[in-house]
């Protein structure tokens, strides 16, 4: 059972992996066949270099320094700062500017006029002007190079004035930009100081400090009060809307504390309210003690019942005058509150209007004095800034004037490596141009990549060796190369279910020189080393060699028997084993596509088929003779063969549409002539596996 495993895809970064390795191998391959042609380039680099450095005109060198000044910082303000993240690297770019070398030029011309005859090819021709920090320093070394040595001298002399002329120039207009713009600054901050002292004094007219903050003051402490007193009158509605009239009643003796003091004394209902209970509390008790000898009808009980029921009419008349009262009371309380709340809110109003305009006028005047302090800054900024644009020294000062001209060194190694580098780079480039160019296929992943047909074999690169017969043998110690053919074999026999599988095939390529001819005699051995009985047939009958290598005659062969003048079953030889038959080409002829589409050719292929278990046929390349397109139809499978680094991609292709074409069958591919030590070629390269056994040694 086949594990669904092995239908999974390759992965996307297998096959990435797999093409950056055939790429790589592409360029070893290239580098070892067309390695010259880097020497070459790096040969004509040197020569080149070496010729412009020995026949070139002598130039002369004049050096110079410049050292970046000592400068005094002023506590007033650092105005004319410098950025110093890339101040050298700024500067040394300034010193070789266009602007500066351009008036170094007009200056030599006016100072010296012969001088700069002498030179009037200044533009053919140009001073060079190199420019460099000692490490570690703030030092700049100048050089200028020149044919003329006076001219050097004076071209750098002058280029390093012109810098220094060039920066003053920058810092005087930076300056004067400055002070321009601080001017305007300073004049639009003068009218805004104005206008706000005008706003300042504006409010202070309609509105007096002290008694915005008096104001301020005595609603907060009234409205505290009035605060205070709304709370008490809250409180005690609030108790008042919660006892009963009894509580009520009761609670002014019990609980004075809990209410304002103007509720704090007893109302006349009430005091006469607790005498009246005091007084019925009495008369019970009495009663209750004269109960105990006297009877209820006693004129005596009956007369203290009596003033008991008067005292109880007259608790419930003060028992109303009580909740009538405590009714009145709530509402006065809820007159008072609301009185207060109102007072509050207009209190209230009045204290937010005095802290607003309180709060207005502290902005007022901080505004004032925030632009007030600005306009001094700024004043004495510009004081300061045109006070240091006199006395504020150069940044870069000359340190050495502009030496002699004195005759340069060329620096050879230097001009060398760089001549040698641009001929490597160009020979690269026309190594890379040819490798895109060239299409031949070099390692299996550009063959996977090339074609969709399926890769029956790759054969090693041992069966070019030296030219010799490299047909398999008996005991051939060439391991990988003839397991690379039993691999083929297997790829044939396995093909497919049993009856189906092709036993009539032919074998070829797309042009001369890939190998089919070795393929199909090699295939053909593995065959019949397996038991099958094999039937090779030279079918190329222009320039069939098969019969050389076999070490047989050439006829009567094929020629004969399709012409015919010979039966194939006569013709057919044996050679080395006893399952492999061969039969030859016989005489060449020019004929083969006329012999190849008659009936003589189609009843010599059932026939042969019929009577081997294989018969394969070697025949001439695609794109050299119609021959193969004539035959391929009449076969069950071809075998096409691609050599590396040899077959064409474009040419391979043309010939497979070409069978294509003509409905033959193409059962594969063989990718013959493959570097065993190539990175892609991992099949039968280990040795321990073709040792004999220690019992056949024995044996």
């Amino acid at each position: 059972m086949i594990h669904e495993s092995e239908f999974r895809p390759v992965s996307s970064r297998a096959r990435s992996r797999a093409r950056t390795a055939s790429q790589l191998h592409r360029f070893k391959l290239l580098l070892l066949k067309r390695g010259w042609v880097l020497l070459l380039g790096l040969a004509l680099g040197l020569t080149v270099a070496w010729a412009i450095l020995r026949l070139g005109p002598q130039e002369f060198l004049s050096v110079g320094r410049m050292i970046v000044n000592v400068k005094l910082s002023l506590p007033e303000g650092a105005v004319f700062s410098e950025e110093m993240s890339s101040f050298l690297g700024t500067q040394s770019a300034l010193m070789q500017s266009g602007v500066v070398l351009n008036r170094a030029q007009v200056r030599v011309g006016t100072n010296d006029p012969d001088l700069a005859a002498r030179n009037a090819d200044w533009e053919k021709t140009p001073v060079s002007v190199r420019v460099s920090v000692v490490p570690k320093t703030t030092i700049f070394v100048l050089q200028a190079v020149a044919r003329d040595p006076e001219y050097a001298r004076a071209f750098l002399q002058a280029c390093m004035e012109e810098y220094i002329q060039v920066k003053r120039e920058m810092r005087v207009q930076t300056s004067d930009t400055t002070l321009a713009g601080l001017t305007e600054e300073i004049l639009r901050l003068e009218k805004e100081v104005r206008r706000s002292n005008q706003e300042v004094a504006a409010f202070q007219n309609t509105n007096s400090a002290m008694v915005l903050q008096d104001q301020a003051n005595n609603s907060g402490n009234y409205l505290g009060l009035l605060n205070q007193r709304l709370a008490v009158l809250r409180s005690e509605l609030a108790l008042l809307q919660a006892l009963t009239p009894d509580q009520n009643a009761e609670r002014l003796p019990l609980m004075p504390e809990l209410v304002g003091m103007s509720a704090a004394q007893p109302s006349e209902a009430q005091s006469e309210y607790f005498k009246a209970r005091q007084q019925i509390l009495l008369l019970r008790a009495e009663q209750a003690d004269l109960g105990q000898y006297l009877r209820p009808r006693h004129p005596k009980m009956m007369a203290l019942g009596d003033e008991v029921s008067r005292r109880e009419r007259l608790l419930e008349i003060y028992r109303q005058q009580n909740a009538e009262q405590l009714e009145s009371r709530k509402n006065s309380l809820a007159v008072q509150i609301a009185h207060l709340e109102k007072d509050g809110a207009a209190w209230e109003a009045r204290l937010l209007e005095a802290s607003r305009k309180s709060a207005e006028f502290a902005h007022l005047k901080a505004n004032a004095a925030r632009i007030q302090s600005v306009h001094d800054r700024l004043l004495a900024t510009m004081e300061t800034l045109d006070v240091n644009k006199e006395i504020s020294p150069e940044s870069v000062t000359i340190m050495e004037h502009a030496s002699p001209g004195f005759a340069a060194q060329p620096r050879l190694g230097k001009q060398l490596v760089k001549g040698g580098l641009l001929g490597l780079a160009l020979a690269a480039g026309l190594l890379l141009l040819l490798d895109r160019m060239d299409d031949r296929l070099t390692g299996i992943t550009e063959l996977k990549d090339a074609f969709n047909e399926e890769v029956l074999s790759q054969i090693p690169l041992e069966s070019q060796e030296k030219g010799a017969p490299s047909l398999i043998q008996t005991d051939d110690r060439r391991h990988g190369f003839c397991e690379s053919y039993r691999n083929l074999r297997s790829s044939l026999v396995f093909m497919g279910e049993a009856a189906s599988r092709p036993r009539l095939l032919l074998v070829t390529s797309s042009v001369p020189g890939e190998g089919k001819s070795l393929t199909a005699a090699n295939l053909a051995i593995t065959l019949a080393q397996a038991g099958s009985r094999v039937l090779l047939v030279d079918a190329d009958l222009r320039k069939g060699a098969l019969h050389e290598r076999l070490g047989v005659a050439v006829g009567p062969g094929v020629a004969e028997v399709l012409a015919g003048r010979a039966d194939w079953r006569e013709a057919v030889q044996s050679k080395g084993n006893a399952n492999l038959f061969f039969l030859p080409r016989g005489a060449a002829t020019l004929k083969s596509g006329e012999y190849f589409l008659g009936k003589k050719a189609a009843t010599l292929l059932k026939e042969a088929a019929a009577a081997y278990d294989y018969v394969l046929l070697d025949t001439a390349p695609v794109m050299a003779a119609d021959d193969v397109t004539s035959l391929a139809p009449q076969v069950e499978g071809v075998i096409f063969v691609v050599r590396a680094e040899h077959t064409s991609a474009r040419v391979a292709r043309a010939a497979m549409d070409l069978l294509y074409q003509r409905q033959a069958k193409l059962l594969g591919l063989v990718f013959n002539g493959v570097r065993p030590n190539s990175a892609e070629y991992h099949c039968y390269r280990y040795s321990d596996y073709y040792r004999p056994y220690p019992e056949a040694q024995k044996a």
